[in-house]
């Protein structure tokens, strides 16, 4: 275990994995206010965004109490706290580089709310949104893709399939030339 961080939780991340707040260890996970909102337009339909965004509102319901927006919600033994995020004005970094107060600037200004409010501690966006990082990153702001769900390292995994190399090109030409069987004893 590191030191402590923020994780501020951008809509489309929730959209990818409803449970991805499970995925953060000890660390804090903050979501500002415009993500509840954005998942409110994501509940109905039947892509697997809308079972996400109606699973995680129902997770949220089930996981907190009023208490959510005064102290937080602690996430079980060994996890953090979530936050949401509310009232925060909107930042004059964002406002200077970004006026128009899109859902998505408004993520970065609470981003950077939370950043100055807990100096000592790391606060990283977690975004899927390539362009959204790029904004993050040209104001400063730590960001990260959520990426739980992608294969590191494929050597995990036993080849489903034989590899079969300098294999004569005469029987390369047989197998699709013939429609139907080559005697596997001509592969060895």
């Amino acid at each position: 275990m590191g030191a402590k961080k923020n994780f501020v939780l951008d809509t489309n991340v929730i959209l990818h994995d409803y449970k991805c707040i499970e995925n953060f260890q000890e660390n804090d996970i903050y979501l500002p206010i415009v993500v509840l909102e954005e998942l409110d337009k994501f509940k109905k339909g039947s892509d697997q965004i809308n079972y996400n965004a109606r699973e995680f509102v129902r997770e949220l319901d089930l996981l907190t109490s009023n208490d959510l927006f005064l102290k937080g919600a602690s996430l079980g033994p060994g996890k953090g706290t979530l936050y949401i995020v509310t009232g925060d004005k909107y930042q004059e970094k964002i406002a200077l580089s970004f006026p128009e107060k899109t859902p998505d600037h408004r993520i970065l200004s609470s981003t950077l709310f939370i950043a100055e409010k807990n100096p000592k501690v790391r606060t990283i966006l977690v975004t899927k949104y390539v362009n959204l990082r790029m904004k993050g990153r040209s104001l400063g702001i730590e960001v990260e893709d959520y990426i739980t769900d992608k294969v590191v390292n494929v050597d995990i995994f036993e080849r489903a399939q034989a590899v079969s190399e300098n294999v004569d090109p005469d029987l390369i030409d047989k197998i699709y030339a013939t429609p139907e069987r080559v005697n596997a004893d001509l592969l060895a």
